[in-house]
């Protein structure tokens, strides 16, 4: 079995006819689980949980017209998952569990994007990492990585090291094996599942999510596995899924997690 669980709808509209360009896109890619995972500060419902002027100037959706949306596909038969990307928030534990509850969401992702006040993968402040120490950036990163873990709320954790976009990589080797290992130690003793994410081929590092040696950790702690694209365009559902395939069962991977209404099932990788 195939799945592409995070996907976004933003650069459009949350309509039915924009939404069935991307399960359409899925089946001819022969994905049979395909789910919608919108940034979840987009939304009104979560201003106390993140807001900073970058995030606040996209804040312009409403979960009930969110919730709307998928209960008109799935009236219609349109096999869809409904999920959020979330922004693992430190200190905001109680703020992200009270929202993530309030609504029957297939999935949750978690995803870090922020350490502190640096956003890690905009473009409008990739000039900030010749700023910044990398070694301090990344350390921070994977304290929340594996933060995120402990709090158990989430799925999915999203592109699990992001934070390489940019190229901005620590040459120590063992510096970086040492956050590799503690963030698959948290993973794999917390409810959450790993994306292999082919985002990371259409972006500036050039390169799948996660790195080969992190992957590795993940898969010999038994961490499982979900397939993603990260499309924000139907156009990059499914995309390099042979890529995404070969590094899953280079490392060891036969099965991936499928979801439905929280509830898991272990399916063989197709």
């Amino acid at each position: 079995m195939l799945t592409d669980y995070h996907n976004h709808l933003e650069r459009g509209t949350l309509t039915l006819d924009y939404l069935k360009e991307f399960t359409t896109a899925a089946k001819q890619k022969g994905i049979q689980e395909f789910g919608i995972s919108e940034h979840a500060y987009h939304f009104h419902q979560t201003k106390d949980i993140l807001s900073n002027p970058w995030v606040e100037e996209r804040r312009y959706y409403d979960m009930a017209d969110y919730y709307q949306l998928f209960h008109q596909a799935w009236n219609e038969g349109i096999d869809v998952k409904m999920s959020i990307e979330m922004d693992y928030t430190p200190g905001k534990h109680v703020e992200m569990k009270k929202f993530i509850d309030a609504y029957p969401f297939d999935y949750v992702i978690g995803s870090i994007h922020w350490v502190e006040d640096f956003g890690i993968d905009l473009a409008e402040f990739r000039k900030e990492w010749d700023r910044r120490d990398t070694y301090e950036v990344y350390t921070k990163y994977f304290d929340q990585v594996v933060t995120l873990a402990q709090s158990d709320m989430f799925d999915i954790i999203g592109h699990l090291d992001l934070v390489k976009i940019f190229k901005y990589v620590p040459q120590d080797e063992e510096f970086l094996l040492e956050q590799y290992d503690r963030a698959s130690t948290a993973l794999a003793n917390s409810k959450t599942c790993v994306e292999i994410s082919t985002a990371g081929l259409r972006k500036h590092v050039g390169e799948l999510y996660p790195d080969k040696r992190l992957l590795q950790m993940c898969h010999d702690k038994k961490v499982p596995i979900v397939l993603s694209s990260d499309a924000h365009v139907p156009e990059h559902v499914g995309a390099d899924y042979d890529q995404a395939i070969k590094l899953a069962k280079a490392v060891g991977y036969n099965t991936i997690i499928t979801f439905n209404k929280g509830e898991r099932l272990e399916v063989e990788l197709g």
